[in-house]
């Protein structure tokens, strides 16, 4: 008897489907074709166990599991539920009835518990898309699932309740997804500007950066407080929308991570370790996984320490810094991940921690700092919107018991300055400032002829890259829109020259 069963494959963030067919006939043997990986092998003996503690049993005859399509290679264990119920239809244990309209997935434990699995929230999407009106995942992973609209998400615990449900005996329950209210955010998960002591103009800095999406080095001696600011720049990013918390939680589900509550309403913060391997930061592997950069996605992407990484690592940001995504390429295969991130970094001005000046301005220490600083490419630098020197905070703004400008209002500030520059590129797929190309900046940064010697003379004097231009017009473009201003001035111009320290001290510096 043939029975047909339906599934689906994650493949990158994405999903495609399968069909599970099932054959059995006179004979002894178990075959499983269709490309399947060492976990999908292995399955029948969990399925074994899982229906004998169950009440049921594999038949003692010739099986013959297909899945649909054999070209595509299939990985994980997730395929244990469906194989599971195709046996049983196929050896006559139970009615088809219904399972022609639903779609399910899951990984089964010996007792016929349904573990978690990964891309619950591809596989819903995938089944709406595909026509299925039910999905029937493991309990754990109902609520992801449910944020599809117009789809019936069942979530089951043990393959005992897929087997009832099918035969009417207890029906599963659809599991409500909970309601996305976008323009929310709960400050209380976020570290709050405010209690920052100083450092006005850093802050400003990062508020800029916030407002346009851009990149920031932060230069600065040990105890500065370059890790407070970096932590605290997602409590000023704009709340994400529905259609960005559905794309980033498709990447953390693929990478099993169980999103809290179904969506991942919050911009991801990720701050890898120096010692990260280059296909730990981009993706990739023999079975390709999200890297940093994609968990990263509509967030912030920290960077401490960045000339301890080692150049490899660093150079592999380059191209996902300017196309926002990462193709990675396999003998049979390709997989595109998102990975549109705010690059944060920081970084000591020399080895010792320290600026020259601060340390007696020896030329010892001079050299060391143009070394250290040679550890990271001019190419990335240039990729990077802002460098910004944090100098350490005076004992007088330490003690004073005044708090600062919180996260809230600062933020305040961001989504205005996002919302005028969403209605200036409305259409052409860039949402903020930093995603600008060279024909969008031609049209919305036009200088007049003050700004515009101005910044020739800088282009000039510090031997500034074509791209170094493109990311000064873009800054000042930011804080134009942050002040309200339809125009770039000659103060837009000189504050954002002012933010690029790295190039005015030489490439790295002469002086500090």
């Amino acid at each position: 008897m043939l029975a047909k069963v339906y599934g689906c494959a994650v493949l990158g963030i994405d999903a495609l489907p399968v069909t599970i067919e099932v054959n059995i006939n006179p004979g002894i043997g178990y075959h499983l074709v269709g490309l399947p990986d060492s976990a999908i092998r292995e399955s029948n003996y969990r399925i074994a166990a899982a229906l004998g503690n169950h009440g049921f049993r594999i038949p003692g005859k010739k099986i013959t599991i297909n899945m649909a399509p054999a070209d595509l290679r299939k990985e994980g264990s997730a395929y244990d539920l469906p194989l599971a119920m195709g046996i049983l239809v196929a050896s006559g244990q139970l009615r088809k009835d219904g399972l022609d309209r639903c779609m399910l997935m899951g990984e089964l434990s010996l007792d016929g518990e349904l573990q978690p699995l990964k891309g619950a929230l591809s596989m819903a999407l995938q089944a709406k898309e595909a026509g299925f009106r039910h999905l029937i995942v493991p309990a754990g992973n109902a609520l992801e699932a449910a944020v599809v609209e117009g789809l019936w998400v069942l979530g089951a615990r043990t393959l005992s309740d897929v087997i009832e449900h099918f035969r009417g005996r207890k029906l599963l329950e659809r599991v409500a997804g909970k309601d996305f209210l976008p323009g929310q955010i709960q400050d209380a998960k976020f570290p709050d500007f405010r209690e920052i002591k100083g450092q006005e103009t850093v802050k400003r800095c990062m508020e800029i950066a916030a407002a346009g999406g851009h990149n920031v080095v932060l230069i600065g001696p040990p105890g500065s407080g370059k890790t407070m600011l970096a932590r605290r720049l997602p409590g000023i990013l704009p709340p994400m929308t529905r259609d960005e918390a559905l794309e980033t939680t498709k990447i953390h589900s693929v990478s099993a991570v169980q999103p809290a509550g179904g969506l991942i309403a919050e911009r991801p913060f990720r701050n890898p370790h120096h010692t990260i391997s280059d296909v730990a930061l981009v993706g990739g592997g023999a079975y390709p996984q999200p890297g940093e950069i994609s968990l990263a996605h509509n967030g912030v992407l920290f960077l401490d320490e960045l000339p301890e990484f080692r150049r490899q690592v660093l150079e592999v940001l380059r191209q996902p810094l300017e196309d926002r995504n990462i193709t990675i390429s396999r003998s049979r295969f390709r997989i595109t991940y998102p990975c549109s991130f705010m690059l944060v970094a920081s970084m000591n001005p020399t080895p010792g921690g320290h600026f020259p000046e601060d340390t007696g301005g020896h030329s010892v220490q001079e050299s060391e700092m143009r070394k250290y600083l040679g550890r990271i490419s001019g190419p990335l630098l240039d990729r990077i919107d802002l460098h910004m020197e944090v100098r350490p905070v005076p004992f007088r703004q330490l003690s004073d018991s005044r708090c600062g400008e919180s996260s809230a209002v600062i933020r305040n500030r961001v989504v205005r300055a996002r919302e005028v520059q969403g209605h200036r590129l409305s259409g052409t797929g860039a949402y903020c400032n930093a995603q600008m190309d060279v024909r969008m900046i031609r049209e919305h940064c036009r200088l007049k002829p003050g700004p515009g010697k101005l910044l020739a003379r800088a282009m000039e004097r510090l031997h500034l890259s074509a791209r170094a231009y493109d990311r000064i017009l873009k800054v000042a473009r930011t804080i134009a829109d942050l002040q309200g201003r339809r125009t770039i001035g000659e103060s837009e111009i000189a504050e954002a020259i002012q933010y690029r320290s790295l190039d005015r001290f030489g490439s790295p510096g002469s002086e500090w």
